[in-house]
């Protein structure tokens, strides 16, 4: 069993947010936000190889020739992203992105992203990783007024962005953490070689229901304890699975 988190993340967890504005664009959205800590970073190794694989396999199963938006729970985030006047041709919900480049093969990039890229694959939802030791303030999910920086790189160069007004972000108090839902992530709060906490989002629409989400996210909790052991995890539900009882509430991140 991994050990208990750290009151800090407890905290941090307490505080995040989605505005007002968010659910009344879509009432059936809930985030399932898990923080680990005292994570082992490192390079892609052989583990995480096999997760990808068995991602790889499985989409190519689940898609049986078809295209990504021909599954419902991808679909429904291109509906989300044009509520908000998003082109999601041109920004691809994240999940959509990846089950584009199976056939290809997915990006091996490091031990902690190919876990949540695999799960990501696996369950048909987008889910984002981020440094926690970089966050400034709790997350929140708005939409923009249009002046929030969002770092990021452009031809090799760094350069600050502004998101378009009424865009969905999610955000902190320095900027944008993540442009359009799940699109793009800034640079300060990526994972790196020196991340030992972070935050994994897990988004849920009503296409793929609480259940899936929930296993999703389980099974994203078992592989980081199997592969960082001594983990502390911490979860929790906020949005429309957590407002049909009553408010935000923990969530399960055992792994079990």
């Amino acid at each position: 069993m991994e050990r208990a988190a750290r009151p800090e993340a407890e905290r941090w967890l307490g505080q995040a947010a989605i505005d007002g504005p968010v659910m009344e664009l879509r009432p059936d959205y809930t985030a399932l936000l898990i923080v680990a800590q005292d994570l082992r970073p490192g390079p892609s190794d052989q583990a995480t190889d096999a997760l990808l694989a068995g991602a790889e396999a499985g989409a190519r199963a689940a898609l049986a020739g078809r295209t990504a938006v021909e599954l419902a729970p991808v679909d429904a985030w291109r509906v989300a992203y044009q509520a908000f006047g998003a082109k999601p041709k041109r920004t691809r919900p994240s999940v959509e992105a990846l089950l584009r480049r199976v056939e290809a093969g997915l990006p091996r990039i490091d031990r902690l992203t190919d876990i949540y890229n695999a799960m990501s694959v696996k369950h048909l939802l987008p889910i984002g990783g981020e440094d926690l030791g970089e966050y400034r303030g709790p997350a929140r999910l708005v939409r923009a007024a249009g002046d929030e920086p969002f770092d990021t790189i452009r031809d090799g160069q760094p350069v600050t962005e502004h998101p378009e007004p009424g865009e969905v972000v999610w955000r902190d108090d320095a900027g944008v953490t993540c442009r359009c839902w799940n699109w793009r992530q800034c640079v300060r709060t990526r994972i790196t070689g020196a991340t030992v906490s972070a935050v994994f989002i897990l988004d849920g629409l009503a296409a793929l229901g609480e259940d899936g989400l929930m296993a999703a996210g389980q099974d994203l909790a078992g592989q980081l304890t199997t592969l960082h052991p001594g983990t502390r995890l911490s979860g929790r539900l906020i949005g429309a699975a957590a407002a049909a009882t009553g408010g935000g509430r923990d969530a399960p991140a055992d792994g079990s």
